[in-house]
C-alpha cells in the first residue's frame, strides 16, 4: 500500500511518501516540503499548495492520506493557517476517493519512536532507521511528514493494508481497544507508549512548531 503523509503547514508544508508492504515494511518513494512565502496574499499560498499537493497525489497515486490531526495553540494565526491547509489536502483527496486518516501528534511520536513524548531529533532518527535512509530527512517537516505515513501504516490492521477490511480512519486506522495479542511487536510497543502518553502530556507538544 502506498501512503501520502502530511504535516500541513501554511509556510512549509511536508510531504512525504511511503509504499508498505504486507509484512510492515517501509519504503521510501518520495518526500518534499511545499514552501509559501510569508509575504504573499494568503489565498495564493493556499492554491499555491493545493495545486502542489493536487500534482503529487496524480503522479505518485497514493491509496490513502494521513494528516496530523490540528490542536489548538496560544499562536491562533498558525493554527488557522495549519487548518487550512488541512481542509485543502481533504478535499483534494476526496476529490481522488482516497481515505484519509487523522493521527495526533502523540499517536505518531509513540508508532515511530514507541514515546510519546519523543523530541523532533528522535522522531527523525527513527524514520531515517525505519526507511534505510543515510540521513534524517530534512527540513523537520519532511521527516515528520513520513512519520505520520508510517504511524498510519503501522496503524491499520494487515487485513485493511491487503485490502480486505475497512477501518474508523478518522478516530485513527485501528481501534486503540483491540487487544494486544492480534498487534504486531511494532503496535504492542506503541499502544504501551501511547496510553502512557496520553495521561501525561497534552497534545500541544505535538509535532507543530
Amino acid at each position: 500500500m502506498r501512503i501520502l503523509g502530511i504535516d500541513p503547514g501554511l509556510t512549509r508544508c511536508g510531504v512525504g511518501i511511503v509504499d508498505v508492504s504486507h509484512d510492515r515494511r517501509a519504503t521510501l518513494v518520495h518526500v518534499t516540503v511545499i514552501r509559501t512565502p510569508a509575504g504573499e496574499q494568503h489565498e495564493n499560498r493556499l492554491l499555491t499548495i493545493g495545486n502542489a499537493l493536487d500534482q503529487l497525489l496524480d503522479e505518485f497515486k497514493p491509496a490513502r492520506v494521513a494528516l496530523e490531526r490540528v490542536f489548538a495553540d496560544t499562536n491562533v494565526s498558525t493554527v488557522m493557517g495549519t487548518a487550512q491547509v488541512s481542509g485543502i489536502a481533504m478535499l483534494a483527496a476526496a476529490r481522488r476517493s482516497l481515505p484519509v486518516a487523522m493521527h495526533t501528534p502523540t499517536e505518531v511520536k509513540a508508532a515511530v519512536t514507541g514515546y510519546g513524548q519523543a523530541d523532533k531529533k528522535q522522531v527523525g532518527t527513527m524514520v531515517a532507521k525505519i526507511l534505510g535512509l543515510d540521513a534524517i530527512p530534512k527540513p523537520a517537516d519532511a521527516a515528520d511528514a513520513l512519520a505520520l505515513a508510517i504511524c498510519h501504516a503501522w496503524r491499520t490492521p494487515l487485513g485493511a493494508l491487503a485490502g480486505r477490511g475497512t477501518a474508523d480512519l478518522h478516530g485513527g486506522a485501528a481501534s486503540r481497544d483491540r487487544p494486544t495479542a492480534a498487534l504486531t511487536n511494532a503496535q504492542a510497543a506503541w499502544l504501551a507508549a501511547e496510553q502512557a502518553a496520553k495521561a501525561a502530556s497534552p497534545e500541544r507538544r505535538g509535532l507543530r512548531r
